[in-house]
């Protein structure tokens, strides 16, 4: 299990980044647009600068949805390598089986 601090401070960034989603993604717009002058784009990069950073959201880590590991993170399951593995084997994930041969 994950420590409790690096799972807070992470759904944290999740907040951030939901709260300023509409408002970075019209800046970066206008940022990466190269039809506009470069003062507009400048401006626009400057703003994006006084935004807080964890509202970038590339600083959300992908964390297992159990147990917090941010290690072996499958985005199509929400887990980890482990817990898919143990959740398969009690059957709660539909379609998974273990494979043998």
């Amino acid at each position: 299990m994950a420590k409790l601090s690096s799972i807070n401070k992470n759904e944290k960034r999740k907040a951030l980044v939901k709260k300023y989603a509409a408002k970075y993604a019209k800046l970066k717009a206008i940022a990466d647009d190269e039809s506009l002058d470069d003062t507009e784009r400048l401006m626009a990069r400057l703003k994006l600068a006084e935004l807080p950073r964890n509202a970038n959201p590339t600083r959300v880590r992908n964390r297992c949805n159990t147990t917090g590991r941010p290690r072996g993170y499958y985005r199509k399951f929400g887990v980890n390598r482990i817990e898919l593995r143990n959740l398969g084997n009690k059957g709660l994930i539909p379609g998974l089986t273990k494979s043998s041969w």
